[in-house]
C-alpha cells in the first residue's frame, strides 16, 4: 500500500493544503529524537521539491538545534477525516532566521505571526504515501489562541529575542541552536 515519490505531485500538494495539522522529527547523530506537532497556517510548497513552513518562539528549539547539528528531517501529514492518508516528506533543511539576507523574501510567502523565530527550509529528497487505516477520523474545531496571548504578554519582538536568549539557546542534549 506504500507508494514512493521524487516529487511533490499536484494531488500530494493539495493533500497538504487541506491539512490543518502536521509533524516534525529530527535528530542529531546522537541524542534524542525530537517529535514536535505544528499547525496554523504556517506550511507551504513552494515547488515540487522544496517546502518551508514558519518556527515560532516556544519553550525548547530542538529543531533549530538538530538541523545546525545535522539537517535531516521528516515532515509527516495525516487525514483525520473519511479520506485515510498519511504522507511523509524525507529531506535536509536550512533554518532562515532574522538578519539573514532572504528573511524578508521568505516571510512573504505566510501571514504575519508575532514570535515567528525563524523559517524551515526543507529541500525533498523523497517522499512516501501509506494507507494510515490505523489513524482515528478526528474534527478540527479551529486554531488555539493561547499563543497568541502568552506572544503579547512577552513584550513584543524584543521581549522574545530576550526570551530566546534565555530559553532557546541550547537543546534539551545541550547542543546549540544558533538563538
Amino acid at each position: 500500500m506504500a507508494k514512493f515519490y521524487e516529487r511533490i505531485e499536484p494531488k500530494l500538494k493539495a493533500f497538504i493544503e487541506q491539512q490543518h495539522l502536521f509533524f516534525v522529527a529530527t535528530a542529531p547523530c546522537e541524542g534524542r529524537i525530537n517529535l514536535s506537532p505544528k499547525g496554523g497556517d504556517s506550511f507551504r510548497v513552494v515547488d515540487e521539491r522544496t517546502v518551508a513552513w514558519l518556527d515560532y518562539t516556544g519553550s525548547g528549539a530542538e529543531t533549530a538545534a538538530h538541523i545546525q547539528a545535522d539537517g535531516r528531517m521528516t515532515v509527516m501529514f495525516c487525514s483525520f477525516d473519511e479520506r485515510s492518508k498519511i504522507l511523509r516528506l524525507y529531506g535536509r533543511a536550512r533554518s532562515v532566521r532574522e538578519g539573514d539576507p532572504e528573511w524578508p523574501v521568505w516571510l512573504e510567502r505566510f501571514p504575519a505571526i508575532p514570535g515567528t523565530r525563524q523559517v524551515v527550509v526543507m529541500d525533498v529528497e523523497s517522499l512516501q504515501t501509506s494507507c494510515g487505516f490505523g489513524v482515528p477520523r478526528y474534527r478540527y474545531l479551529g486554531e488555539r489562541d493561547q499563543y497568541a496571548r502568552w506572544v503579547a504578554k512577552k513584550g513584543g519582538e524584543e521581549g522574545l529575542r530576550a526570551y530566546r536568549a534565555e530559553r532557546n539557546r541550547r537543546s534539551i542534549d545541550g547542543l546549540e541552536t544558533g538563538f
